[in-house]
């Protein structure tokens, strides 16, 4: 492994590692809020909830789907290599799809969160390549159509290489020079901090309209929460 790969790992390795507990501590406070004595006087402001403003609704992000303008947006931290993520990508996501990406209802928006190592980072980087020139999705699936139902695959280059040929991406030069792309592994790692600092501490995390979901639930947990998020 090259110098400037070890680097960029003990660089993501260090946000990663600098986890802090705000998710865990908001889940927390949500949960005990009914125990608490009642405040003598209602705040002047409700409190906002900070996990509301995770969504970035950025019309040209090719790591989205869905109308920017959806009323309920499902941020996903996860990893190309995580045997969950893999999961809900090829059982759960298609459906949501279906009844609410495709109806308007829902936006999804994508987060790198590499924490099985080297190969993580390298298929996230790939996934961001592929994104440039809009094949972003169909590399997200053609790796979680393949994916085994536990540990995590290896994925060297070639093995990137050939999924994104199944992806559909054009241009395999311009694919490969792109995953070494300094602005591909500044978004890696802008995504990575957003998690950490939120306290994300595996993958798959969810924040759907600010409620947190924790690993590849089955499908009636995210249409409960989805179906909540709507109604308000």
């Amino acid at each position: 492994m090259g110098k400037a790969k070890v680097r960029r790992l003990n660089v993501l390795a260090g946000v990663l590692a600098a986890a802090v507990v705000f998710l865990l501590g908001y889940v927390l406070a949500t949960q005990n809020r009914g125990d608490a004595p009642p405040a003598p006087e209602p705040a002047p402001q409700a409190q906002q909830n900070p996990l509301e403003s995770l969504a970035r609704r950025d019309p040209g992000d090719p790591l989205a789907k869905g109308r920017p303008d959806a009323p309920v947006v499902l941020v996903n931290y996860t990893d190309f290599r995580c045997p969950f993520c893999a999961k809900f990508g090829r059982d759960i996501e298609p459906e949501l799809q279906r009844r609410y990406v495709d109806t308007g209802v829902l936006r999804i928006e994508w987060r790198d969160f590499p924490i099985f190592g080297e190969e993580s980072l390298s298929a996230a980087e790939a996934g961001r390549a592929a994104a440039r020139q809009g094949r972003f999705w169909e590399f997200h699936d053609a790796v979680f159509a393949q994916a085994p139902p536990t540990g995590h695959p290896p994925m060297p280059r070639e093995r990137l290489v050939e999924l994104a040929r199944q992806a559909g991406v054009p241009d395999i030069q311009r694919f490969e020079a792109d995953m070494g792309d300094p602005g591909v592994y500044a978004g890696i790692q802008a995504d990575a901090m957003e998690g950490a600092q939120l306290g994300v501490s595996s993958t798959p995390t969810f924040v759907i309209n600010g409620q947190p979901v924790f690993g590849a639930q089955p499908l009636e947990v995210f249409t409960e929460v989805i179906e909540q998020a709507r109604a308000r």
